[in-house]
């Protein structure tokens, strides 16, 4: 009996396979730029859902959310579209650490996701597995599923998340799945190792879930979100914040020493100190047995209980992710102020899954082993949901380009967050889920909240991915900023009572002699609103917005001039690239350790080299002069 031929599909320009927050934004990106994309999943059910915490930002993540809406992603106009409570974070520091956050409505994000791919043309959304990639001669020329299907494309995005191999453990209970008990992947990581990739072991954790109406709130302390108008995308109006009139609060509770004790005369069932568990956990968002065991002198920990929609009861318990039996999971849920009744409806749980090690890619997130490969997210050794989506935009696009025959896109550490991320993870790799802080963009005050249209829209029009009219709304903003600073440069205001009272009254020295009304702006206790007390408003009224820049650029100009100036010698850096194939065993003078590390990672630039841990500045200087002298003799 003769063999049965495998099922052909349709030819695609580009797959993306997973269809969580990288997926969804890879696969809008690649279709958004005219390619015929098809979108994979395990689960339609699963589009872009949030199986962890139900929101979306906060420190340094808020920020690659605007980002992506900067470029012409999706996840800022949804999450504005069905969140349930949105809060400004560090509002009483500088620009340069303030970060917006929103509770989400998980299951209305999920549908608002789901309808805009189903929606958008170029885009095909399937259900199905993918167990294997179709390679020949070191190309990616498509991928094969569970059924035996063979699907064709140009290029392929990789995006499994914690389905790839994944193993949930709750106490001794251990089985395979992928997040919120959907269906694991279990063999394209093996695929992906046999092919030469290196793959490691990785694990993270969730809380769990009560019932909301056995909570007492009476015991807990209320976090509202703003009342001032707040939003991701640059598209929304303020009109929109309509929701705010029915914002839903969290609610702040601590552990206790009942807690602690609970926890500690369980330790020898918690999956994390048994020895089951082998993956690696995230550093910054440790288990409450793991907080309990490294932080044993705190008498206590914070947790929010947070809504996880509007139509629904279940509630989140933020800070009490745990892997413990579930018997044990009720008796801590009971030692909690407000939480004494509370009913457990989903127990929280541990889940192991494989990543692709990630200085396996370049910074295009194409694989240096397979060409036409690229991966994102979770896949990539990342946590969070705007890690995975800021990764996946970039995929997509790079994917896209590649179908079109057009070039590579990067972002560098001084363009955004999304570019510090991924130059970390290429060029440094790491060792535990990865999570993207303020404290690892040495560039932070360049790259804001407020001025991520400023830096990358123009980038997202050139792509294709932001519209004419968008632009054209882009451009005029710009161009208010510019006028309006210009304008406060050539009026002089000069000292009488009215404004020796006002400065007076503000904490602040009178004026002496006129100054200009941008100098007046920048004495700290005086804000825009109040420099149009003493001089005539702009012909047009300008938008918060733009307000806002002017603001931050006035207050701030000498910090962000220095801030420029480092990185204008990062890009003279980044200039001097690295010849492809360099054999860094042709160098005798470099060090051991930065000979293995410049082979493993392969740096594009000298200034990439740079950052390589175990490449030393007397290691850059003789690489740098082998190059140099490698041009010269070529000439």
């Amino acid at each position: 009996m003769e063999q049965a031929l495998p099922y052909t599909g349709k030819e695609y320009d580009v797959i993306v396979v997973g269809a969580g927050h990288a997926g969804s934004e890879a696969a809008l990106a690649a279709a958004r730029m005219g390619n015929k994309t098809l979108l994979m999943t395990i689960n339609l059910d699963m589009v872009a859902f949030m199986p962890c915490n139900p929101s979306v930002g906060g420190p340094a993540k808020g920020i690659v959310v605007r980002e992506l809406d900067a470029l012409g992603g999706q996840m800022g106009r949804n999450i504005d579209k069905t969140y349930v409570q949105m809060r400004m974070l560090n509002t009483g520091k500088g620009p340069a650490v303030r970060a917006l956050r929103a509770q989400a409505d998980k299951h209305a994000y999920h549908a608002e996701m789901k309808h805009t791919i189903e929606n958008e043309p170029n885009l095909t959304l399937r259900q199905g597995m993918v167990d294997d990639l179709i390679v020949e001669d070191g190309v990616c020329k498509g991928v094969i599923t569970s059924t035996g299907a063979h699907y064709a494309a140009k290029s392929v995005v990789l995006t499994v998340g914690t389905a790839a191999r994944g193993k949930i453990i709750i106490g001794e209970l251990q089985y395979e799945s992928g997040p919120n008990n959907s269906q694991a992947a279990m063999k394209l990581t093996k695929n992906l190792a046999d092919l030469g990739f290196e793959i490691e072991r990785f694990k993270t954790g969730t809380p769990p879930r009560v019932d909301g109406t056995t909570i007492d709130y009476s015991q807990t302390e209320e976090q509202p979100g703003d009342e001032a108008p707040n939003h991701f995308s640059f598209t929304t109006p303020d009109s929109q914040y309509l929701l705010l009139k029915d914002q839903l609060s969290c609610w702040l509770t601590y552990t206790n020493e009942s807690t602690h004790k609970i926890i500690r005369e369980n330790l020898d069932r918690a999956p994390m100190f048994s020895g089951t568990i082998e993956g690696v956990g995230p550093r910054y968002c440790p288990s409450i047995e793991d907080k309990i065991v490294r932080f044993a002198d705190k008498p206590r920990h914070q947790l929010f209980l947070e809504p996880e929609g509007r139509k629904t009861e279940e509630w989140y318990v933020q800070g009490l992710s745990t892997s413990m039996p579930e018997e044990v999971q009720q008796k801590i849920l009971h030692s909690i102020k407000g939480l004494e009744n509370a009913e457990l409806m989903r127990p929280g749980y541990a889940i192991e899954y494989d990543i692709v090690s990630p200085y396996q890619l370049k910074p295009t997130l194409e694989t240096k082993l397979i060409k036409n490969l690229y991966t994102a997210g979770q896949t990539n050794g990342t946590s969070g949901y705007e890690e995975a989506a800021g990764q996946g935009m970039i995929a997509g696009i790079n994917a896209g380009l590649r179908a079109l025959d057009r070039g590579q896109f990067t972002l560098k550490r001084s363009d955004a967050y999304i570019g510090v991320m991924i130059d970390d993870l290429v060029t440094k790799g790491t060792t535990e889920p990865y999570r993207l802080l303020t404290s690892r963009a040495e560039y932070r005050l360049i790259l804001r909240h407020d001025n991520a249209d400023l830096r990358l829209t123009e980038m997202g029009h050139e792509l294709g991915l932001i519209d004419e009219t968008r632009f054209a709304a882009f451009e005029n903003k710009q161009a208010a900023v510019k006028a309006e600073l210009k304008r406060l440069d050539t009026i002089r205001i000069k000292p009488n009572d009215e404004i020796d009272a006002f400065l007076v009254a503000r904490g602040e020295k009178p004026l002496k002699d006129s100054l200009l009304a941008s100098e007046f702006l920048r004495r700290p206790q005086v804000n825009y609103a109040d420099v149009l007390k003493f001089i005539a408003a702009p012909a047009e009224p300008l938008d918060r917005q733009v307000i806002e820049q002017i603001e931050i650029t006035i207050k701030y100009a000498g910090y962000i001039k220095k801030a420029e100036a480092r990185v204008e010698r990062l890009k003279k850096m980044e200039a001097k690239k690295i010849p492809d194939r360099l054999d860094y065993d042709d160098i005798d003078s470099l060090a051991t350790e930065a000979r293995q590390k410049l082979k493993k990672i392969q740096p594009e630039t000298i200034a990439q080299a740079t950052r390589i841990s175990g490449v030393n500045p007397a290691d850059i200087a003789i690489l740098s002069v082998y190059i140099q002298r490698g041009r010269i003799a070529k000439i």
